[in-house]
């Protein structure tokens, strides 16, 4: 009975432990306010949701109608303009991502080496915000360009094969 209740009450003291600390194992990380996977997909240009106000409104992105073309019946001409615009995007945001990396990556340095004040950390932080404002900019831009390419019933239709306004909850999951 002593050693079922010592046992319960050491696993009562590890999920405190652990549940007092949500960063548990992010300090072993490349750059420690950033996965490997959101690494990756700066670096890929990919959307990480940035684009929701247009998605989510009726403002279909490029990726997406790409892996829908035939569905959405796009033509020929169509489908060009939006593969040329879905690689001018990515383009863009996998520059755009390469630099808020860095940025993040010498903010991460500077707070490991304590070299960091005030001035450089509101520096650092106004270029990171800077390039984030760029990289959201990148992907709702396309957004718009998209929705230009395509007639009225097929971002109807594109809306439908999204799930969009049929009850789902808009927790699916959303990159370029």
């Amino acid at each position: 009975m002593i050693k079922a209740a010592l046992a319960v009450l050491a696993c009562g003291f590890s999920l405190a432990v652990n549940a007092s600390s949500p960063y548990l194992g992010q300090d072993t990380r490349e750059i420690k306010s950033l996965s490997a996977g959101e690494i990756s997909d700066y670096l890929d240009g990919k959307g990480m949701g940035y684009a929701k106000a247009a998605e989510l409104n009726h403002y279909p992105g490029p990726r997406h109608v790409l892996d829908l073309s035939q569905q959405l019946g796009l033509t020929p001409v169509q489908q060009e303009q939006t593969r040329l615009l879905f690689e001018r995007m990515r383009q863009a945001a996998s520059e755009a991502g390469a630099r808020l990396v860095a940025a993040e990556r010498e903010l991460d340095r500077r707070f490991a080496s304590g070299r960091i004040d005030p001035a450089s950390l509101g520096t650092l932080l106004e270029t990171i915000a800077r390039i984030e404002g760029q990289i959201r900019y990148i992907h709702l831009a396309a957004h718009l360009e998209q929705r230009a390419l395509l007639s009225r019933d097929q971002v109807q239709h594109y809306d439908r094969l999204r799930g969009y306004g049929m009850g789902h909850t808009g927790s699916e999951h959303h990159s370029h």
